[in-house]
C-alpha cells in the first residue's frame, strides 16, 4: 500500500476501529459478570452452606429433595458443593440433579474446589485452573449450571506459612485468585473465596491486594465459642457480634475503593451446635446497615447429616 496521507489515514481509522471493538467486546464481558454480581446482592443477605464429599452425600436415595429441604428450613439461599472435575460421569450426573432440585426453591449453587498449594505458580495453579475449566464445561452441558466457583485456598496450612503475622504467600494467593476470576468470569461465574482471620491483620497494601482480588470473599470465624464453656447464649451472641464488627472494620480500615469484595461470615457448626441458627441470625441482625456486609455461611451441612 502507497503510504500517501489519504492511506495513513486509512490505516489509523482501520487500527482505531479494531481497538475500540476489542474494547466494546470486553466491556461487555465485565458489564455482564457485574450485572450478575449486582444482581446476586441485591436478592438480599447471603446464607450460605458447605457440602462436602458430594458423591457420598448424594448418594443416598432421595438426598437431593433431603438437602434441598433442610435448606429452606435454614432459610439458606446458596449451597457450596465439593466438585471434584474428573470427569465423572456419575459424580456429574448427581450434581447436575441437585442443581436443578435447588434451583427450582430458587436456591443458588457454587461449585466448591479445595487447594493448599495452589498459591504456587506451575503444576499446583495449573490443576486449579483445570478444576475451573471443568466446571465450565459442565455448565455448557447440563440443564442447570452452577453459579459460581467458591474457593478454598489455604497455604497457611503448610508450616512454612504458620505464624502470627506470616503473609508471605499472599501475593500468590491473590494471583491464584485472579486467574480463577479471569477465567469465570467471561463463563458469567461469581467467584468467591473462603478466608482466615489472619489475612485480615495485614497492612493496608496488603489487604488492598486481597479485598480488590475477588468480590466476594467468605470469613471462617471459627472456635470463638465452645458448648462446654459455660457462657449462656447471650453472652455468646454479643462476642460473635463484637468479634465480627472487629474484624469489618480492621478489613476495611483506610480502604475506599469501589471495587473491594464484600464479606460473608462464616461459622461452624462445633462451635455452636443447636445455638448455631440464633448465632447466624445475631450476624445479620447486628451487621445488616454495614456496607460491606453480605450475609453468613454455616459450615458444614456433613455435620448436620452426623447428628440423624
Amino acid at each position: 500500500m502507497s503510504h500517501t496521507p489519504r492511506n495513513r489515514l486509512r490505516l489509523v481509522l482501520s487500527r482505531a476501529t479494531n481497538v475500540f471493538a476489542c474494547s466494546f467486546v470486553v466491556w461487555i464481558i465485565l458489564g455482564a459478570f457485574c450485572s450478575r454480581v449486582l444482581a446476586a446482592d441485591a436478592a438480599g443477605p447471603v446464607h450460605g452452606l458447605w457440602v462436602w464429599k458430594t458423591p457420598t452425600v448424594l448418594a443416598v436415595p432421595g438426598a437431593a429433595e433431603t438437602l434441598r429441604d433442610f435448606c429452606r428450613s435454614q432459610s439458606i439461599n446458596e449451597v457450596y458443593v465439593s466438585f471434584s472435575g474428573k470427569d465423572d460421569a456419575s459424580e456429574e450426573g448427581d450434581v447436575a440433579r441437585l442443581i436443578v432440585q435447588l434451583h427450582r426453591s430458587h436456591i443458588r449453587v457454587e461449585a466448591l474446589i479445595s487447594s493448599t498449594e495452589a498459591d504456587e505458580p506451575g503444576k499446583y495453579r495449573d490443576k486449579l485452573l483445570d478444576k475451573v475449566r471443568a466446571i465450565i464445561r459442565f455448565n455448557e452441558h447440563a440443564r442447570d449450571g452452577f453459579d459460581g466457583i467458591h474457593l478454598d485456598i489455604e497455604p497457611q496450612q503448610r508450616p512454612e506459612n504458620k505464624g502470627a503475622g506470616n503473609l508471605r504467600f499472599l501475593p500468590g494467593l491473590v494471583d491464584a485468585y485472579r486467574a480463577v476470576l479471569a477465567a469465570a468470569g467471561p463463563a458469567h461465574l461469581m467467584v468467591n473465596a473462603d478466608i482466615q482471620n489472619k489475612l485480615l491483620k495485614g497492612d493496608l497494601r496488603e489487604r488492598r491486594m486481597l479485598l480488590s482480588s475477588l468480590p466476594r470473599f467468605t470469613l471462617m470465624l471459627y472456635e470463638l465459642s465452645s458448648p462446654s464453656d459455660g457462657e449462656t447464649e447471650a453472652q455468646k451472641a454479643e462476642k460473635l457480634r463484637s468479634a465480627s464488627q472487629k474484624f469489618l472494620d480492621m478489613a476495611y480500615d483506610g480502604l475506599n475503593e469501589p471495587n473491594l469484595g464484600k464479606m460473608v461470615i462464616g461459622l461452624r457448626t462445633p462451635d455452636y451446635e443447636d445455638l448455631l441458627p440464633a448465632m447466624l441470625k445475631s450476624l445479620d441482625d447486628a451487621h445488616v446497615a454495614n456496607p460491606h456486609y453480605l450475609g453468613w455461611a454455616r459450615h458444614s451441612y456433613n455435620d448436620y447429616l452426623k447428628t440423624r
